[in-house]
């Protein structure tokens, strides 16, 4: 597996889609959560969040 560097959205997303295709739902979801948090268009953020459908998987303090 690839070492990856997060700097981007698009960074974040395309581990996001690498997750999805090698059947890690789970953490596609996360990743796919931090790329929507990291956008500054809401409807951008909401369009990543419909694309890794699922409820949140995070645990907040």
């Amino acid at each position: 597996m690839p070492l990856f560097c997060f700097n981007t959205v698009a960074d974040y997303l395309e581990a996001a889609r690498q997750m999805a295709a090698a059947g890690r739902p789970t953490l596609a979801r996360l990743l796919a959560e931090e790329a929507a948090d990291r956008t500054s268009d809401p409807a951008e953020a909401t369009r990543i969040l419909l694309e890794f459908a699922g409820p949140s998987l995070r645990q907040e303090n």
